[in-house]
């Protein structure tokens, strides 16, 4: 029996490209719905040929950006998923959204077609800054949904990003304490990567030093009212994004849609996996337990010393560096929160 699969659906398709955005996407004023969808729906309609009617515990729509969507497509979609999979009586299915795209009524349709957790796109409390990014929408624009979404009693997460150009760690302590007044159970708080290929790279921006952004993010820890749970997110618990945890976890999960990647369990064998035919190879139990090292990492809950993770860490780095590292109670090893910040050292480190 194939176990359960989570669900990722990509959406490429934004208002604008966002001046640090180096994701699949692309600016499309009027998309054509009708054949995204049939292409969505032909997809989805090969991995039920495959796997068969599979329980499905979470289904993400990410994007690029997935409001832009009209509420008929995205019914569309959520209906071929529940005749082609079981969803489980507690699935979590989330829309990403930008807060340009998306009125009262929009939102409302979209919960009844069946979203239950929100993610919207922030970015920033300060309008100078928004611009400064690329995004369309305003401060108000933002809260205005956030508050939507609340009175609505929709689980919802928001986006921010920090360490712009001249960013200083009070700017980030006044995020925090902003972002503490909307009464939200979950946020992710994003790094500025200067990406290949995007206008930020084009320019020469006035970077904070890895120092300076390392006592930004402690300063996140100090002022956020929300604990961390991931490198870059933050909830209350109970409010955690399960699709996110059971990917980091080590789940199989089905990625539909140009520029969406999975991995494929069938048989006690992983597949890596592009759309529904542009890729799907075999991978190694041994590379598998690579990838799954690298994202359980990331969780305050660590990584789980299963069978094939056992094979590939180094307990002696792990013994001889307990500042950085520690065996749980639930024989996970996680990083400390000062392993959080040099994160990408400790996995060439810890990795055989």
């Amino acid at each position: 029996m194939i176990k359960p699969h989570n669900i990722y659906i990509h959406v490429p398709f934004c208002m604008s490209k966002c001046n640090y955005c180096a994701f699949f996407s692309r600016a499309c004023a009027n998309p054509d719905w009708d054949k995204y969808s049939n292409g969505i729906i032909n997809e989805i309609e090969h991995w039920g040929n495959l796997l068969g009617r599979i329980n499905v515990p979470t289904v993400f729509f990410g994007g690029g950006t997935p409001s832009l969507m009209p509420v008929k497509t995205f019914e569309k979609i959520m209906a071929k998923i529940k005749s082609v999979f079981e969803l489980t009586p507690d699935c979590e299915i989330t829309a990403e959204a930008n807060p340009k795209t998306i009125d009262a009524e929009k939102l409302s349709g979209f919960i009844n077609a069946g979203v239950n957790r929100l993610s919207v796109g922030v970015q920033s409390l300060d309008d100078s800054k928004l611009q400064f990014l690329g995004r369309r929408h305003n401060v108000n624009d933002a809260l205005n949904l956030i508050d939507m979404a609340q009175k609505l009693n929709l689980r919802l997460s928001a986006d921010f990003i920090y360490g712009l150009p001249n960013d200083t760690t009070d700017d980030v302590i006044k995020l925090c304490r902003q972002i503490n007044s909307l009464g939200l159970t979950h946020c992710s708080m994003y790094e500025l990567t200067i990406e290949p290929n995007t206008p930020f790279a084009k320019m020469n921006l006035n970077m904070p030093n890895n120092n300076e952004m390392a006592d930004m993010y402690n300063a996140i820890d100090e002022n956020l009212s929300l604990p961390r749970y991931e490198v870059s997110n933050y909830a209350t618990a109970g409010n955690e994004c399960r699709h996110n945890l059971n990917i980091w976890d080590g789940a199989p999960y089905i990625g539909i849609g140009h520029g969406a990647a999975g991995r494929i369990l069938i048989d006690d064998n992983w597949y890596e996996q592009r759309g529904a035919d542009a890729q799907f190879e075999k991978l190694s139990d041994h590379a598998r337990a690579i990838e799954r090292v690298i994202t359980g990492l990331r969780t305050v809950r660590g990584v789980l010393l299963d069978r094939d993770v056992q094979k590939i860490i180094n307990m002696q780095y792990v013994y001889e560096h307990p500042e950085l590292l520690h065996q749980t109670s639930d024989n996970r090893i996680a990083v400390t929160k000062r392993g959080m910040l040099i994160l990408d050292d400790i996995v060439l480190n810890i990795v055989g």
